[in-house]
């Protein structure tokens, strides 16, 4: 499977990670499954998945609210993070989206723009080898309204220094993409990985 990309020149690539560079959703649900199963919380699998790029802290407040309980969210984050660590070795890539990577590095700046934290990004990207292929990346911490709003993706244009028009998103969830149109930008959905196979 190839990914299909707009027509046009773009400047700049700016990619989502969990989903989208890393094949690490799968790995991000079991995490979830076990850090929520400390707290009777059920975590629906179709639910993850269209909650895509929601930052963790929000993920749970909303849990919280569901099902009434009230759950400590810095402290299931830390938790939920950790599940995740534990599992880094098992990561691998999206080849397809890899392949576009590696054509443009050196060539166009790269960015990553991701609702995790930079930890969680930075782990990924590590265990992948892929860390110094980006000048910048833009995490949780660094904006204040997560995708759908189109926050993250502008501040990563203006650190690049490349105007919103001109850069071109990788995304694998419909927030994704809606926060790329919001800020002006181009997209390509990345296949989810039931799609993939």
């Amino acid at each position: 499977m190839r990914l299909q990309l707009p027509a046009g020149v773009f400047r700049a690539y700016l990619f989502d990670c969990d989903g989208t560079i890393a094949d690490s959703m799968p790995l991000h649900y079991v995490a979830w499954k076990k850090s929520l199963a400390e707290w009777n919380c059920e975590f629906a699998e179709e639910l993850f998945y269209a909650w895509g790029g929601r930052p963790v802290s929000e993920i749970i407040a909303s849990l919280n609210e569901q099902h009434g309980l009230a759950m400590p969210v810095e402290a299931v984050a830390k938790r939920k993070e950790s599940l995740y660590y534990e599992q880094l070795p098992q990561l691998k890539a999206v080849p397809e989206v890899v392949e576009h990577i590696d054509a443009q590095h050196g060539r166009i700046p790269l960015a990553v723009v991701s609702g995790s934290r930079r930890n969680s990004v930075v782990g990924s990207l590590t265990t992948l080898k892929l860390l110094d292929k980006f000048e910048t990346l833009v995490c949780a911490e660094d904006y204040t309204n997560g995708k759908p709003a189109p926050d993250g993706f502008l501040l990563a244009a203006e650190r690049l220094g490349i105007a919103p028009e001109d850069c071109l998103v990788f995304e694998d969830t419909d927030m994704g993409i809606e926060a790329a149109s919001a800020a002006g930008m181009a997209s390509v959905r990345v296949p989810q990985p039931w799609e993939r196979n």
